[in-house]
């Protein structure tokens, strides 16, 4: 099969590539503008594994020009920051991520490809995720025992839960960019996949406080610098479940494998609530791996795009694939701190305490 990915050279896509060509022998072209910090050193990893890098933003038509056809494009780029927009201009978040998104879909209907668009749980109402009746057990937000309502449950948060707005800049953008792809299967008979993913994490992120936050936390343990726990009083309370990159490429085999059946379907994708975490759990754990106890920085005050607590109800997908998760938080950080380790003169500039924090 001949794929295309978009954000080619992201944490997300590089490791995608890597894998379809080097367990799967597909072709594939890794597409990318290079913009984000760190993204440079997935070019040298993309061509050791057999993978074509083009470089070109989905921002620019003209980029999708010379592309040659292709039977499936995954589109894997995006501006992913949550707080992208509220300091700064947010052209470049639409421009990218709904733009981006638009454009991609031509190249698609162009060439006749079947289309997966990574989306985000962002997507869902920061209101309705904030209003979930929470209580702190052992450092970390739990959803109260026995209670449900609509769209979630003690097993977290299904693609039912409420979409209203506020969702964040960057949410709204993933979810206009969702009715896009819709809108395509429905006019062109563009076979399509919706995959909501929750927190991605593996070797070879470039993680941040806002976008990477489980290899950030990771690294900081092991180059130095500074963390805080902020939002909801500062105490490291959030809770996010955590998916293996490895494990999301082995849901899409399955997807563009049954390509007409999980057409027009939208699905939730994470680590579920056994692969959940807290930041204050995280910071246990990274120091026991580690063997380096930090002092954490304390904010109280709550961004308004943060959320408190979001856990994947991985069921629907897991009885429309068979897939579910196999690699647990704690494979997840040694094989980070394995990476971070082997790569270290490469990856501290960049994760280390010279790095800002947020």
């Amino acid at each position: 099969m001949r794929i295309l990915i978009t954000g080619g050279a992201g944490f997300v896509g590089s490791n995608l590539a890597v894998l379809f060509r080097a367990t799967r022998g597909h072709s594939v072209i890794a597409f990318d503008n290079l913009r984000r910090n760190g993204s440079e050193l997935a070019v040298r990893r993309l061509a050791e594994a057999g993978v074509v890098f083009i470089h070109g933003d989905v921002r620019n038509a003209a980029d999708f020009e010379d592309l040659p056809a292709v039977d499936l494009v995954i589109d894997c780029s995006a501006e992913p920051s949550v707080q992208a927009g509220y300091s700064a201009g947010i052209r470049y978040l639409i421009d990218t991520n709904l733009g981006g998104t638009a454009k991609c879909l031509e190249y698609a209907r162009r060439n006749d490809a079947a289309f997966i668009f990574l989306s985000t749980s962002r997507v869902y109402s920061i209101p309705a995720l904030r209003a979930l009746p929470l209580e702190v057990i052992a450092d970390s937000f739990a959803l109260a025992a026995g209670h449900r309502g609509s769209g979630w449950s003690e097993a977290g948060i299904g693609v039912d839960f409420p979409t209203d707005a506020p969702r964040s800049l960057y949410g709204t953008t993933k979810f206009a960019s969702e009715l896009l792809v819709e809108e395509y299967n429905a006019a062109f008979s563009l076979k399509t996949v919706i995959n909501r993913c929750g927190v991605v994490a593996g070797p070879w992120q470039m993680g941040k406080v806002d976008q990477g936050f489980f290899v950030l936390w990771v690294a900081r343990h092991l180059y130095g610098g500074s963390l805080r726990y902020t939002g909801f009083g500062g105490y490291g309370h959030q809770v996010r479940d955590v998916l293996h990159v490895g494990d999301l490429f082995e849901l899409l085999c399955r997807q563009m494998e049954a390509i007409d059946r999980h057409s027009g379907c939208r699905y939730n994708v994470g680590g579920g609530l056994q692969n959940s975490v807290s930041l204050s759990a995280l910071t246990a754990l990274c120091a026991k791996r580690i063997g380096v106890t930090l002092q954490i920085g304390h904010e109280a005050a709550t961004h308004p795009a943060d959320i408190p607590y979001y856990v994947t109800d991985n069921a629907p997908v897991t009885a429309a694939t068979g897939w579910s998760p196999s690699r647990g938080i704690e494979v997840i950080l040694d094989e980070v701190a394995g990476w971070l380790a082997q790569h270290r003169s490469l990856l501290e500039p960049i994760l280390g305490s010279r790095a800002p924090v947020g």
